[in-house]
């Protein structure tokens, strides 16, 4: 399956490999990052200005949730079978198609569209987070973290700078008769398009699949002693995957519902983006760092890190006046920080415990509950605050990422116990 491999490599060979590979991920990962910005930032408003009330204004963030979840499977199963290329290609096309389907729902104010359309959407957003782990399949045990920070790092780019055209996108809209808040639509398309091509053209050979080959010859040349340590830790995939999972779930929830409560209490079109492109920037740009401090550090401590940082966050959040932009801007930038840390502290952890025979079929798994928790977020956050208040949304948020840290704890008193 895949494309043919040649059979062996110097160790000067697989890290010019590994580079390209890194290289190739991180210039898909520039156009990934710039399609995400548009669901984030405007698929609630957009649901609201067509249903005209704020209650399911979390319905758009739980849909392409959802379809990230779905894809998030297929996307896994098929790299599992045909390599990385294959997947990741076919995530982003729908993911764009997706795209284009919501700015023909908005021109026709058919919400039924809009939310069919949405579920293609969120195509993208799977195999742009699926899409990191390309990045560590030629890595070596102490690269894992760095080549998951560095393939994330550069969505940064695209990310913080998709939110600061929403006022532009909105022109183009408006000048092609569509209506401004799918403008950032148009710009999701042509982003997730360009990155499926990027990676189906340039990322030869697979690394998923040389991954596989190197792995079988090295065990070749292993006692079966050796080879019988290489098994699967369940320890680290189920701490890795709750990790992501609540870290997803809060993230999605208070960002999710950030727009509507800035354009409730006065804020422009213009200072939401500026939210959200900080937020997203501190998703993605303190990667490289984050990468480094889970090598050294440990994938713990740095996933203890996360749950600290989300309470920290949430208590901003809910604390600061709703008029205040920078009061915001702080609580968006530490709740994308939190969600960095875990995110690459718990998809380390992934790769540490899984092989080359189930990784990324594993890795599919764990995403698709990643996406239902951010779908799950994104719907009640809507419902929590029609019925309650943005602050009480935050603070909920803030007390369950508390969780975390005794989660981390599990893996060492279940060893002592046993």
């Amino acid at each position: 399956m895949g494309e043919p491999i040649q059979s062996s490599y110097s160790e000067s060979e697989r890290e010019r490999l590994y580079k390209r590979t890194l290289t190739v991920v991180s210039i898909s990962q520039l156009f990934g990052g710039a399609g995400l910005a548009a669901g984030i930032t405007v698929g609630a408003l957009l649901a609201e200005d067509i249903l005209g009330t704020a209650s399911y204004a979390g319905l758009p963030t739980a849909l392409f949730t959802i379809g990230s979840a779905v894809t998030a499977f297929i996307v896994g199963k098929t790299s599992q079978h045909y390599g990385r290329r294959i997947g990741l290609t076919i995530g982003f096309i729908v993911g764009g198609l997706g795209a284009l389907g919501v700015v023909l729902a908005a021109i026709l104010q058919n919400i039924f569209l809009l939310f069919f359309f949405l579920f293609l959407y969120g195509a993208g957003t799977a195999t742009n987070l699926q899409a990191r782990y390309a990045g560590s399949d030629l890595a070596n045990e102490n690269q894992r973290g760095k080549a998951v920070s560095l393939t994330m790092v550069m969505t940064t780019f695209g990310a913080v700078l998709g939110p600061n055209l929403v006022n532009i996108m909105g022109e183009v809209a408006g000048r092609l008769t569509i209506p401004p808040l799918a403008g950032p639509f148009l710009l999701s398309a042509l982003a997730y398009i360009a990155a499926g091509i990027v990676l189906f053209i340039l990322l030869r050979p697979d690394p998923f699949i040389l991954a596989k080959q190197w792995v079988a010859e090295e065990e070749n040349q292993m006692s079966n002693s050796v080879i019988a340590t290489k098994n699967v830790n369940k320890y680290h995939i189920v701490v890795g995957a709750t990790v992501m999972i609540l870290t997803q779930l809060i993230m999605v929830a208070i960002m999710t519902m950030t727009p509507v409560h800035m354009l409730h209490h006065g804020h422009t079109l213009q200072a939401i983006g500026v939210v959200i492109g900080v937020h997203i920037g501190a998703m993605y740009l303190p990667s490289l760092f984050t990468g480094v401090l889970v090598d050294r550090l440990g994938r713990y401590f740095i996933a203890i890190a996360a749950g600290v940082t989300l309470l920290l966050s949430g208590i901003t959040a809910a604390s600061v006046p709703e008029d205040s932009l920078f009061g915001l801007i702080l609580a968006l930038a530490l709740l994308g920080l939190g969600w960095n840390f875990g995110l690459i502290s718990g998809t380390t952890l992934i790769v540490d415990g899984t092989t080359n025979e189930n990784r990324a079929h594993i890795q599919g798994k764990v995403d698709v509950f990643i996406a239902l928790s951010g779908a799950t977020g994104g719907l009640l956050s809507g419902m929590v605050v029609a019925h309650s208040s943005y602050a009480t949304l935050s603070i909920v948020g803030g007390l369950i990422s508390f969780i975390l840290v005794p989660i981390v704890f599990w893996p060492k008193l279940a060893k002592a116990n046993s």
